[in-house]
């Protein structure tokens, strides 16, 4: 005995005190209804209601049963909201800001073809790792070293100004004897590049150099950066696809070979997630070109 749709033929009867009405109500057939709680009698040990031509009356062992089987309908119809939005709920990822509107449009549409509903959610480095540990979102692109990672992205410095051929050297901003009383020239960072193995080398390449502590320095944004860079004559770190889209000059570091870059590895929540995993194998060329990881770094402008 489906022990739900006979509590529920039970409710509808005992509400509307007629199994014409009641069957109506549930939309099912008049016979069917009678049948589930004859079998739902059965199954109790005892009459729920009194049938006559004219009315159905709940007997005092059904008014004592009626509550009860009403909230087991109510659980049975939550049980069933819930599992559906269960299935409908989206996948929240954790990107980093540097992605692009159009970039995290054609990954979310690719996940669309795998039947996956992805939210994508941008955020900091720190903090991605922070949403995913605490399961706050399902996965979420991690940076990670380039050695172990599963996605790079080469960085070099972004200029206003063509700055020819070849590398720019980080030397070649340490400030001269007539400069001592000027702003030095800086490299700015973003804040998706704050991060040890990208942050560490460059503090101690600025060092080796000779440049000023204050000429690396983190921006709070891109577009601040940028705006330093185009009025200032800084440099900002960047892929190659980055400065052309601010209409920038790009060139690697010359002092850092090219295994200098952003790394992101993909980590889910729940290894077990279905979904998070057609996603990582999927949508993986996708997900490469919102990093960046697309972009030849031999782009010179």
């Amino acid at each position: 005995m489906d022990l739900v749709a006979a509590c529920r033929a039970f409710v509808h009867v005992s509400e509307h005190g007629s199994f014409t009405v009641g069957a109506a109500a549930a939309r099912t057939a008049q016979s069917v209804v009678s049948r589930r709680v004859a079998a739902l009698e059965q199954r109790l040990g005892e009459r729920l209601l009194e049938r006559s031509s004219r009315a159905v009356v709940l007997t005092p062992f059904g008014r004592d049963m009626l509550p009860l089987a009403r909230q087991l309908v109510q659980l049975a119809d939550r049980l069933e909201h819930e599992a559906e939005a269960a299935r409908r709920r989206p996948l929240r990822l954790a990107v980093p800001a540097i992605c692009t509107t159009r970039a995290l449009a054609r990954l979310i549409a690719q996940a669309h073809e795998q039947k996956v509903r992805l939210d994508p959610r941008p955020a900091g480095p720190a903090e991605r790792a922070d949403l995913v540990t605490s399961r706050q979102v399902r996965a979420a692109l991690l940076a990670v070293a380039p050695t172990g990672a599963a996605w790079t992205v080469r960085l070099g410095l972004a200029v206003a100004d063509d700055p020819g051929g070849g590398p720019i050297y980080l030397d070649t901003l340490r400030p001269g004897r007539v400069d001592r009383d000027r702003r030095a020239r800086r490299v700015w960072l973003q804040p998706e590049d704050d991060v040890p193995h990208i942050r560490d080398p460059l503090a101690r390449l600025r060092d080796a150099v000779g440049l000023r502590p204050a000429q690396l320095g983190v921006a709070h944004s891109v577009a601040v950066a940028a705006a330093d860079v185009l009025s200032r004559g800084d440099a900002l770190l960047c892929s190659a696809g980055q400065a052309r889209e601010l209409g920038l000059h790009w060139r690697p570091v010359g002092e850092l070979d090219a295994g200098f870059a952003r790394g992101f590895s993909l980590v889910v929540a729940d290894e077990t997630d279905p979904e998070a995993a057609r996603v990582r194998q999927a949508c993986a060329p996708d997900i490469a070109r919102c990093l960046g990881a697309t972009e030849p770094a031999e782009v010179a402008s």
